[in-house]
This record gives structure tokens, sequence and C-alpha cells, in this order.
């Protein structure tokens, strides 16, 4: 179920426009700050962590950096101040990571472009009251034809999906939208024609930090309720957390978690201060995400049967945590951008 009445809380805090510019109502913070909001909301819920991590990275944090003041003035103050959250929409049914090669499609007419296609996977996107489309303004050019639109999600001709029945990150709703003959005034076109792949990478980097830092939430959740019954439960005659095994989980889970925290923090810090970091965004990314399910897992094995049923938060922790894996790029897509920035820095190519 969406957590409307815990979002409208936060929003009374600021947490919907951390990164946003106060004159827009936000609370003009930087990334490192997004990333320790998002973990301790995650620690506690998974699913709510995501919809303040993708509306603060890939609908008000483009808005806030590539908007118009006119656009800023019209799609930030309300989704910062009321709870009402942004979503994004990049990947198609045929198109996820694969995004040059979608079929969204945006039609110049006069003072207004029309837009037709299908995204899936929209995080935020039964309760979005805006989203950010990317759509192909020019069929032929690969990702510099595809252009960035913000479209209300009550315009004519869009329509939302059902619900998806995810495993984990229940409470973040996801669904298709659908685009016919939608609308939209040139007005609302987010930077240049053709600017939009690039508009939507910068997004991402900043999303797969978000990613990174619910990744962590999830894992410290994990760690929290492993110890606390690790110390707790008997067996043999003493607490369990006195087995060398159970030790040997333990401490492997607590060093990859605080690993993991520090290269998502370097990521953070290193956007803060204006130095490139989509290498350090998909390390983070990576390493956050792969943790997560680690210390999920162990934290299951060291609850035993308890861990598998739904009395005991560790089934959901490790539902929660699969997803980290996959959206804002799976971890082979991880991997390549890694491996081409390092290749890059050496005065190679990968392609």
């Amino acid at each position: 179920m969406y957590p409307s009445d815990q979002i409208k809380k936060l929003a009374d805090l600021g947490i919907l426009g951390v990164v946003v510019d106060k004159k827009y109502g936000g609370s003009g913070a930087d990334s490192l700050a997004l990333s320790i909001a998002v973990e301790e909301i995650s620690r506690c819920c998974g699913g709510t962590g995501s919809i303040v991590s993708i509306h603060n990275a890939l609908y008000a944090g483009i808005l806030n950096k590539v908007g118009t003041p006119e656009q800023k003035s019209q799609f930030l103050p309300d989704f910062i101040s009321k709870g009402i959250v942004g979503c994004f929409a990049l990947s198609e049914p045929g198109s996820g990571s694969d995004a040059a090669n979608m079929h969204t499609i945006a039609k110049r007419e006069g003072n207004h472009w029309i837009l037709n296609g299908t995204k899936a996977w929209v995080t935020n996107g039964i309760e979005g009251g805006a989203v950010i489309v990317m759509a192909r303004s020019d069929v032929i050019k690969s990702h510099n034809g595809v252009s960035a639109f913000i479209v209300p999600t009550n315009t004519p001709g869009l329509t939302k999906g059902k619900r998806d029945d995810k495993l984990g990150i229940r409470a973040a709703s996801s669904c298709n939208i659908i685009l016919d003959n939608v609308i939209v005034p040139t007005e609302n076109m987010l930077g240049n024609e053709g600017d939009g792949f690039k508009i939507a990478m910068s997004g991402i980097d900043l999303a797969r930090i978000g990613i990174a830092s619910q990744a962590l939430g999830i894992s410290q959740a994990a760690m929290d309720c492993a110890i606390n019954y690790a110390g707790n439960r008997t067996a043999f005659g003493n607490a369990i957390i006195k087995l060398s095994a159970v030790q040997q989980r333990l401490a492997k889970m607590a060093t990859r978690l605080e690993a993991s925290r520090l290269l998502t923090w370097k990521a953070a810090w290193l956007r803060d201060n204006d130095r490139p970091f989509t290498k350090a965004a998909s390390m983070a990314k990576l390493d956050a995400s792969q943790t997560a399910t680690y210390v999920t897992h162990n934290c299951i094995q060291i609850l035993g049967g308890m861990g598998y049923i739904a009395d005991m938060p560790a089934e959901r922790h490790y539902r929660d945590a699969r997803i980290t894996e996959i959206y804002a790029g799976p971890t082979d897509i991880q991997y390549m951008v890694i491996a081409e920035k390092l290749a890059k820095e050496y005065g190679y190519k990968t392609r």
C-alpha cells in the first residue's frame, strides 16, 4: 500500500526537495544529505526509500538542474510541499538499458509536440502528478534523437496501466504509462531538442547514488535484525552470537556494509564538489546493491526458519534488496560503465 500519510509528513520535512533550490521550495541541500535521508528512510521501509529516491533524483533533481525558471515554478513547489510525487519514464517494454532503441515518438506540430508510445516500470507512476518522458524526436539519430518532456499525468491521452505486482518494495508503485496522441506544449520540453539522453543520464547518475543509499538502509535494517536475534536466541546453552560461525557472518556483513557506505558517500561528495562522479556512482550502486543481497541473505541464514516467515522482517528485507541490483541500470550495466571509465583513464577504448 502506498504510504500517503508518511509521504506528506516527509514533504513537511523538506525531504521531497532535498537537492532543489530554496527559491522553488526545496531544502537547497546536497547529494550527501539526500543519501543519508534515503538510507535512514529505507532502513524502515525500502519501498518508501524508493519513492523518495526516484522522486528526488529523476524528477525534482532533473527539473532543478535543467528546467527553465517557468518550468521550475510550475512543476516543483507543489511537488515538494504537498506530497505530490513526480516520476520518470525512460524504459519501454522492449528497451530497458538499451534506451537508444526506444519506440516512443515525439512529433512536432506547430507550437506543440504529439507523443505516442508506451513506457514501462515507471516508479511512482500510479500516484505521480507529472512525468518526465523520454521520446524520440528524430528517428534517424540514435542517442541525439531523444528529447525530454515534462507531462502532467492528467493530460488527455495519457493512461496509467495497472499497478505492477512486484516481489519487493511493494509500498512503491510502478506501472506502464501509455501515450496516445498526447499533446505537449513546446515550452514543456526540457533543454533543447536532442538533449533527452544526456538529461536522462545525468539524472540516472544521481539515482544510482540514491539506489545505493536505499540498499544501505535495507542492509542496515537486516544487520540490526540479525544482531538482535543472535543476541537473544539461545542454542546449545548460549546465545548464538557467541558461536564462531555466527560471528563470522556478522563480521563480514558489517564490513561489507561499511565499505559500501563509504563508496556511496564518496560518489555523493564528488557530485557535490562538481567532480566527475559517473564511475563512482556506478561503483557505489554496484557494491551497495550486491551487499544488500549478501547481508539480507545472511540475515535469513542467522534467523533460520524464523527468517523465512512474514512474522519477522528479514524476508521483507530480502525481497526489497533484490530490485537494487536491477533498476537504474542492472549489475551488468554497472560493470560496463565502470570498465569503460577505467579504460578511458588509461588511454584505451572499450568500443
